[in-house]
C-alpha cells in the first residue's frame, strides 16, 4: 500500500502509486512512524522545500523516525502547494528562485531563506485551509496553478490550462478568462514572472 505522502497542488496529502519528479519536506517529522497514517498536522516548521529524488547517495526509510518525506508530481505542483527549492540539493535553483522573486517583488535587499519561508507561510495558509488568491487569469505566468469550482487543478502554460493529476497532465483546455482562484502563492508567482524556470512533468508537453 502506498503511503499518504503525495502532495496535491493545494498542499493536502494523499496516497497514490504514481512516482513524482521531486520530493521534499516541511521542516521535520509530523507523521506517526508506527501507524504511517494520514497525519492530522500539516507541517513541522515553516520551512517547506522541494528536493531532487537522489542526492549524494543518501538512503532513508520513508516515514521513519526522522522527518516526513513528501513527493510531488513536478515543481509546478510543489510551488503551488507552497514549497520552494531546497538550498542544499538544489542550490542553483534556490538562488535563481530568490533572485527572481526579489526582482518581481521589488525588494530593497536580498532576504534570507527563513524570511522567504515566513512570507510563503502567510500566503499559502489560512489556518489549516489553503489560502487562495483571486487574480486575473490573463496576468498569470506560465506555471501558475489555479483551482476550479469543481475541485480540479489547472496549470497555466501559454494559452492553455493543463488538467493536473498525480501522474501528470491529462487534458488541455483553453486558458480561462476573468478572475480565477490561484493556488500558487504570490511570492512564487513573482519568481515565475521574472524568469524562474520550473521543472514540468513531461506530460505537460502533450497531455494525454
Amino acid at each position: 500500500m502506498p503511503l499518504p505522502n503525495r502532495v496535491r497542488p493545494d498542499g493536502s496529502l494523499f496516497a497514490d502509486a504514481a512516482r513524482g519528479l521531486l520530493f521534499g519536506n516541511r521542516g521535520g517529522k509530523f507523521h506517526d512512524p508506527a501507524t504511517k497514517e494520514l497525519p492530522t498536522r500539516l507541517f513541522a516548521t515553516k520551512q517547506w522545500i522541494c528536493c531532487v529524488l537522489s542526492f549524494k547517495g543518501r538512503q532513508r526509510n520513508v516515514w521513519g523516525r526522522y522527518y516526513t518525506e513528501l513527493f510531488f508530481c513536478d515543481e509546478v505542483t510543489a510551488l503551488a502547494a507552497g514549497h520552494r527549492p531546497c538550498v542544499e540539493c538544489r542550490r542553483a535553483d534556490a538562488h535563481a528562485y530568490r533572485a527572481a522573486l526579489v526582482t518581481g517583488l521589488g525588494l530593497p535587499e536580498v532576504p534570507l531563506f527563513p524570511a522567504i519561508d515566513e512570507r510563503l507561510d502567510r500566503e499559502r495558509r489560512d489556518g489549516r485551509r489553503k489560502r487562495l488568491h483571486r487574480l486575473a487569469a490573463s496576468s498569470l505566468p506560465d506555471g501558475a496553478m489555479i483551482a476550479t469550482p469543481e475541485g480540479e487543478f489547472l496549470a497555466l502554460r501559454g494559452d492553455k490550462a493543463l488538467l493536473w493529476s498525480p501522474s501528470g497532465y491529462v487534458a488541455s483546455r483553453p486558458r480561462p478568462p476573468g478572475q480565477v482562484a490561484v493556488v500558487t502563492p504570490p511570492t512564487s508567482l513573482a519568481a515565475l514572472v521574472n524568469g524562474y524556470q520550473l521543472l514540468w512533468h513531461p506530460s505537460a508537453a502533450e497531455p494525454a
